[in-house]
């Protein structure tokens, strides 16, 4: 997963365009029902998809302050890692699952987190209990160990509001299949049904997209509350308690040394070699100037390659390669422009030169654009 997205614990939450569509979809009875999302977000999406039914809505949020705004928006909210969450199987009808994407990672054989997520909570659903599923497309046939042996009347829709096409999502619609059903299946329906699943979802513009009205209905069974039990950790109290905990006092010692403060002017000058050390340790950091010119100053040290050639004895060519570091200066002005300082390439470079950075032949600097 990129950074961005692990900074969001994976939250990609559902387009409230998509979510309006795939009600339609849906066909709830009178009697009370339960839908369970196990990464609930704010609840906007289970909110939306059980809208004016008798459902009762159940979420699980890793993150805190998603998981507050959930709780006002679903009937009960557990904030912590899902899978720590159990509940009895076949006790909910509705399961929405709209689960990181990303790959699991542990000690032993990674797997995608979208067939984790389904391969655990799938097991919520009753007989005859809807699925919805929103993953890319290319992750559907991932899930086809699950998919096919357990779900029937299935139907794949590519969304297509902006963001949604942004991660080629897909919603995956299905009703999971009694124990007698599943018996039934042999492995010659089970191939067929693998091999439908991947070429339905074999090029994403190929996906029908999820239409305004709905083209199939899918009927919610009546179900009872749901009994959610969380085994794991409290997060928040954790939290709340690490700072005053021995271990943490020793250890940001380390990692939240505090930055040591220097005032005052050298007794001598100081020469390049001073300069260079005080800039590239950080001591020559900080805020300066004022109005446009006002920027921020962030030195560091890089790695150069100076290359030579020569002749040698039997006319061969020598490549020579040194070696040495050099520093860069990277300046953020408060306008959003982006400058570096750092060494001016040679006028003619060699071809095997022009892929490294080169000294200056006569020790000046200039300032660059940002590299891209």
């Amino acid at each position: 997963m990129r950074l961005e997205g692990r900074m969001r614990l994976g939250y990609y939450p559902l387009d409230p365009a998509e979510a309006t569509r795939m009600r339609r979809f849906l066909a709830f009875p009178a009697e009370q029902t339960s839908a369970v999302d196990p990464c609930a977000g704010t609840g906007a999406a289970l909110l939306s998809l059980t809208a004016e039914s008798a459902a009762r809505r159940y979420g699980i949020e890793l993150d805190s302050h998603r998981a507050s705004e959930a709780k006002s928006a679903l009937d009960e909210v557990i904030q912590g890692n899902a899978f720590d969450v159990k509940a009895p199987v076949e006790s909910c009808s509705l399961l929405y699952l709209n689960p990181p994407y990303d790959f699991e990672v542990g000690e032993g054989r990674n797997e995608r987190m979208e067939k984790l997520f389904l391969d655990e909570f799938f097991r919520w659903l009753k007989p005859c209990g809807v699925l919805m599923l929103v993953i890319p497309f290319d992750r559907i046939y991932n899930c086809r160990n699950i998919l096919s042996p357990h779900f029937k009347d299935k139907a794949i829709y590519r969304l297509t509001e902006p963001d949604a096409v942004r991660y080629r999502q897909a919603v995956v619609f299905g009703v999971r299949r009694s124990a007698a059903e599943r018996n039934r299946l042999g492995d010659h329906a089970v191939n067929q049904a693998n091999w439908k699943l991947q070429e339905l979802t074999r090029r994403y513009e190929e996906i029908p997209a999820l239409p305004d009205e709905r083209d199939r209905g899918y009927a919610v069974p009546p179900s009872g509350p749901v009994r959610m039990d969380y085994r794991g950790l409290p997060l928040d109290v954790v939290e709340d308690l690490l700072a005053k905990s021995p271990a943490w006092l020793q250890a940001q010692r380390v990692t939240h040394a505090q930055r040591k403060q220097f005032f005052g002017r050298p007794l001598t000058p100081l020469h390049a070699g001073h300069v260079g050390l005080c800039a590239v340790s950080g001591l020559l950091n900080g805020v300066f100037g004022s109005g446009p010119d006002r920027h921020v100053a962030y030195w560091e040290a890089t790695k150069v390659v100076d290359r030579t050639e020569e002749e040698g004895e039997g006319g061969e060519t020598v490549i020579r390669e040194k070696e040495r570091f050099s520093q860069r200066l990277t300046l953020l002005f408060a306008d959003g422009r982006i400058k570096l300082l750092s060494e001016k390439p040679r006028e003619e470079p060699t071809e095997e030169a022009a892929s490294g950075e080169c000294a200056p032949a006569n020790g000046e600097a200039e300032v660059r654009a940002a590299d891209a």
